[in-house]
């Protein structure tokens, strides 16, 4: 996966979540992680069961957790 850089600045990573298995999931998973201050992008892939968030700075881990579970799925770490 190419590492996406929308702006300058901007840091990007990947991370795990199990559970996820649709189009609905993906939309549910992104929604909450988008939500995060400093989220610009979030692309969840079911299939892969990963998630490529793109922030203004590193996020904190436990925050992408928090937002995982409220989803409704089980935050791995970061891939």
């Amino acid at each position: 996966m190419t590492a996406q850089t929308d702006t300058p600045g901007s840091v990007t990573a990947v991370y795990k979540v199990s559970g996820m298995s649709c189009g609905h999931c993906e939309g549910s998973v992104s929604g909450e992680i988008s939500e995060i201050t400093g989220v610009s992008s979030v692309k969840a892939v079911a299939s892969t069961g990963e998630v490529t968030v793109v922030s203004a700075e590193p996020l904190d881990e436990e925050a992408v957790r928090a937002a995982v579970d409220e989803a409704g799925f089980e935050f791995v770490g970061k891939a």
